[in-house]
């Protein structure tokens, strides 16, 4: 279900009555629960099935864990159901690329490739297993049912038909179930708790859902209608600025698209009581690759780091150590996208510039931010905004060869005629995310915005909403 659809508002304000409608905090928990299963079961009710079970079995191993103390037992079950998530993953998201790969040199059994092969990509299984991941390691660790100044909540003393009840909220909440932001279990639990509408910060959601659907409808829908021309062999017929230009406009678009999901989760999520924590601190104004990686998918750089960088030995071993774990998790990282190498690759690009910013200038000038009004860290950001849209290339073509076609494509034809109507309109729609980073992301720009100029760009993005949004695209974050 698309969140710019008429089933999805029908939902959200049927929910949305029959959640303030009850009292009590299991009832509501229920009606949340309830249309999440409607919402993603919308499409492919089957697959609905996998995800009640990917809950389920997070459920009994974290609150098995709760009634033992020996440690090597605890360990045992956190491997196991943490095993179990990533098994998931393996036969749904990565079967078909394993059986590809590996299958023809080991002589697998053709009809388990066949099958391997045919099964369907279950949407948004990578979000959901990383927060069942979340919620197993976390109990183990002690802290799941803990708030963010670390006081045990109610959680811990929870019984298990309430702990299975929550477990299931967490998993399947429906703002963010499909493409995140991904929720760690320390941060969700203590917000179960009864909701009253007078506590809904209308002002936050509305702000949320307008500027979300604006950056999707408006910004990210119009643009995909021209970055088709990115992909071979149509890449070949223009001039090499205009393919710089579709790569800065595939930029954009990606930016605005998973920026504007997020939003909306956001907002969807505030109408209910509940606080998914920022996707994305203008991450195009950033001034070094680790900044970048501290404003873009924030919740999955964190999840990455809190859960892989840090236990495989972070920074803590050496440099030669701390430069295998970055390409690792990056590389890793980029094949958590999808099951294809050129994903692989991508990440591989960001796990090197990583590491090479950190051997360049090391860690504290690489982690360094930068002052707004600096000439050399606007310089540093035109830099690592050109690597990342670069790097985007091979995010978004279907594969390696394709890629490599466009770059030839954008050596050779320097002298091919500019297709000025293109870039006019490329232009027109990476304006709005140009305008958003610098407004919005310049602390001595934005505390000098009046408050009037605010509240007009909010009518304007609602009129562009209204009557300029373009032919409705999936969201490409719902591939993954």
């Amino acid at each position: 279900m698309l969140f710019a659809s008429w089933p999805f508002v029908l939902l959200v304000a049927v929910c949305f009555a029959a959640f303030y409608g009850v009292r009590s905090q299991a009832a509501q928990t229920g009606v949340l629960t309830a249309a999440s299963a409607v919402f993603y079961g919308y499409g492919q009710p089957g697959l609905l099935v996998l995800l009640i079970g990917s809950a389920l079995v997070n459920a009994l191993a974290s609150y098995w864990l709760r009634s033992i103390t020996s440690r090597p037992m605890r360990l045992a079950v956190a491997a196991g159901g943490v095993a179990v998530n990533l098994a998931f993953l393996a036969i749904f998201k990565y079967g078909g690329l394993l059986a590809g790969t590996i299958g023809p040199a080991l002589h697998a059994n053709q009809s388990l490739v066949d099958w391997l092969v045919s099964l369907p990509l279950p949407i948004g299984i990578s979000f959901y297993t990383f927060q069942g991941i979340s919620l197993v390691v976390d109990e183990y660790r002690g802290m799941s049912a803990t708030d963010d100044d670390g006081h045990d909540s109610k959680e811990l003393q929870a019984p298990f038909a309430r702990f299975v009840s929550d477990t299931l909220l967490f998993i399947m909440f429906f703002p963010q179930l499909v493409a995140g932001p991904i929720l760690k279990a320390h941060d969700f639990y203590p917000q179960i708790t009864s909701k009253r509408l007078r506590d809904v910060n209308c002002g936050y959601a509305f702000k949320a859902l307008v500027l979300g659907y604006f950056l999707k409808l408006v910004v990210a829908d119009n643009l995909a209608e021209q970055t088709f021309w990115m992909r071979w062999p149509y890449c070949e017929g223009h001039s090499s600025l205009i393919l710089i230009t579709l790569l800065i406009g595939y930029s954009a678009q990606i930016f605005a698209d998973f920026a504007g999901y997020s939003l909306i989760a956001q907002g969807c999520a505030a109408l209910f009581g509940y606080r998914l924590f920022d996707n994305f601190n203008f991450p195009y104004i950033a001034s070094s690759f680790s900044d970048f990686w501290r404003r873009w998918h924030i919740s999955l750089s964190s999840w990455l780091r809190e859960y892989l960088y840090i236990p495989l030995g972070g920074n803590r071993h050496g440099t030669v150590r701390t430069i295998i774990n970055l390409l690792l998790v990056m590389v890793l990282g980029g094949m958590w996208h999808g099951a294809a190498w050129r994903y692989g690759t991508w990440g591989l690009l960001h796990g090197m510039a990583l590491a090479g910013e950190r051997l360049l200038w090391g860690p504290a000038t690489a982690a360094r931010p930068g002052d707004d009004a600096s000439v050399s860290r606007w310089i540093r950001a035109a830099f690592v905004f050109a690597f990342v849209s670069f790097a985007w290339l091979f995010f978004v073509m279907p594969s390696m060869g394709e890629a490599q076609g466009f770059l030839r494509a954008m050596a050779s034809n320097v002298r091919t005629p500019i297709a000025w109507w293109l870039g006019l309109v490329l232009g027109l729609y990476i304006l709005p995310v140009l305008l958003y980073h610098l407004l919005g992301g310049i602390t001595a720009i934005r505390r000098r915005l009046p408050v009037a100029a605010v509240e007009f760009a909010y009518a304007a993005m609602l009129v562009a909403i209204v009557f300029n949004h373009g032919n409705a695209v999936p969201f490409i974050y719902f591939q993954f």
